[in-house]
């Protein structure tokens, strides 16, 4: 009963937003696109110690740092500038098995890969 109560005040809620008729829109205009020129990104990228380059299947632009510690063994995230992962290991872990990661490579958080924490793998993770 408490369901079906919840049920009907969800939907009633519902009923109660405004209609939006195409003739309507004309008044609504989208927020102001900021955009920073391509050149001005790319130099505030190189002063951060990085690239710009395409990423994620959108093939969107981001400033993409090198970590000094790129590639340094470690067993949680807080050993390294990025995250400590396992990103290609022969026989797949499971979450919670014991692990050793290495310090990730850049800043680019796109791809598969499996944090490690504590000395124990977390679940795979894959960002696209």
């Amino acid at each position: 009963m408490k369901r079906l109560a919840m049920i009907a005040a969800a939907l009633l809620a519902a009923a109660c937003q405004p209609v939006v008729e195409k003739g309507d829109l004309a008044h609504v205009s989208e927020p102001p696109q900021v955009s920073v020129p391509a050149s001005q990104a790319a130099s505030d990228c190189a002063r951060r110690g990085g690239t710009l380059q395409a990423v994620g299947r959108m093939q969107t632009m981001q400033c993409v740092v090198r970590y000094a510690d790129a590639g340094r063994r470690c067993t949680d995230g807080d050993q390294c500038a990025g995250d400590c992962r396992v990103s290609d290991s022969k026989a797949p872990l499971r979450e919670g098995d014991t692990a050793v990661g290495q310090c990730q490579a850049n800043s680019n958080g796109f791809g598969c890969f499996t944090r490690v924490e504590d000395g124990k793998a977390e679940p795979t993770l894959c960002v696209d």
